[in-house]
């Protein structure tokens, strides 16, 4: 048996390797074109945590966890021919998807990247759903990593995959409109649709696992060795809130707020985000799903101002004297918007939120205040507007 997992080199696919990895005998081929990386740079960004290459992960991870049983394919998805080698040569029985370029603002930069992010991101899932339809492997389970993005921001809660429909008195369950507010979060609205296409026309099963914004900076794995840690940015592009905001305050930098900061949203941890990924790639073969599944991967919503004041209160444990300031919103959305979302399922497949988010600000101040340097020699990447002209 292949487990199969692609954007393997990325913030959550490395950490979910190694996940895997560790607790199976099975074969885990990680696939990755390195492409994060050039992103990153290309905005003038950086980890602030040191990336270790591919081979000097997979070296501490037998050194360290004794891991075995990894190997690495770089490959992009978006080239079909190389794909369907890829499907034909090691036959995966699962395939864990979170291949993508993830950033909302990047999508937003012009034209060029968001043709750039659409094409990349659904070319690949397009290419990984009927290179096995016409490979005739059909029964992989396919666990992909969409966005809990593809909800918008209705005034209603939430649910956890499609909606009940009623119109004229008649009622059917119907999927969750397309209601996504970047060209990055519409392409996984996309992928969606044809997750959902490809296990009725197809019959492939699927796992449509919705990631909510994650936070954190260590896993149990990762925690062995300081070469098998995952990239953290903090950069307005490609930093979540949560890391940007701890980012600025290693820095001494005012944390950020834009506008009211009271719209809340959902959030998960990297240790509760990478074990629902283990727990569906390591399923009992006759737990294997016959049909399309949404979790919702969420452990639960926070407003932006409860991050900054968390953040603020758990740094001043830290020694760090932390500002919160308020700066014009550049996004068009609702500062006041109270985001509801279900997520029973998914809550039930990870046995409960295994850390706080308070526990996981603490852990990233840890982390971050041992490459403070780093941070603060790339402090002017906080804000949008600054891109590298390379």
């Amino acid at each position: 048996m292949t487990i199969l997992v692609t954007g393997a080199d990325g913030y959550i696919g490395w950490p979910a390797a190694l996940r895997i990895a560790n607790r199976t005998d099975e074969r885990v081929l990680l696939v990755d074109n390195f492409a994060r990386r050039e992103w990153v740079e290309e905005v003038g960004a950086v980890s602030a945590t040191p990336v270790a290459s591919i081979d000097e992960r997979l070296a501490a991870a037998e050194e360290t966890l004794g891991i075995t049983n990894m190997s690495f394919a770089e490959l992009d998805l978006t080239d079909r021919d190389a794909v369907d080698e890829l499907l034909q040569v090691h036959e995966p029985e699962t395939i864990v998807h979170a291949a993508a370029q993830p950033s909302a603002p990047y999508s937003q930069i012009n034209g060029e990247r968001a043709n750039y992010t659409q094409h990349n991101n659904m070319q690949a899932t397009r290419n990984l759903l009927w290179g096995l339809e016409e490979n005739d492997m059909t029964d992989t389970h396919v666990i992909e990593t969409t966005t809990t993005g593809v909800y918008g921001a209705p005034e209603f809660p939430i649910p956890e995959g499609g909606a009940t429909m009623e119109n004229q008195g008649e009622r059917d369950d119907v999927p969750f409109p397309a209601m996504a507010g970047s060209w990055y979060h519409l392409t996984k609205s996309h992928d969606a649709a044809n997750l959902r296409l490809a296990n009725k026309q197809f019959d492939i099963p699927i796992s449509d696992v919705r990631t909510a914004i994650t936070y954190g900076t260590e896993t149990e794995e990762t925690r062995e060795d300081d070469r098998l840690k995952t990239r953290f940015d903090f950069d307005y592009y490609f930093g979540t809130v949560t890391h940007r905001f701890c980012a600025q305050a290693v820095a001494g930098y005012p944390v950020t707020v834009y506008g009211k900061g009271e719209q809340r949203k959902p959030f998960v941890s990297l240790e509760d985000a990478v074990e629902g990924l283990a727990q569906l790639a390591l399923g009992d073969a006759d737990d294997r799903p016959d049909d399309l599944t949404v979790y919702n991967q969420v452990t639960r919503a926070i407003s932006i101002v409860e991050i900054a004041e968390t953040i603020a209160e758990v740094g001043s444990r830290h020694e760090l004297d932390v500002d919160v300031e308020h700066f014009e919103n550049p996004r068009d959305e609702d500062e006041t918007h109270k985001m509801e979302i279900e997520y029973d399922r998914y809550d039930d497949l990870i046995g409960g939120q295994s850390q706080s988010f308070e526990e996981g600000v603490a852990d990233i101040f840890e982390t971050l205040t041992r490459y403070s340097d780093t941070i603060e020699s790339h402090e002017d990447r906080f804000l949008p507007g600054v891109l590298s002209e390379d």
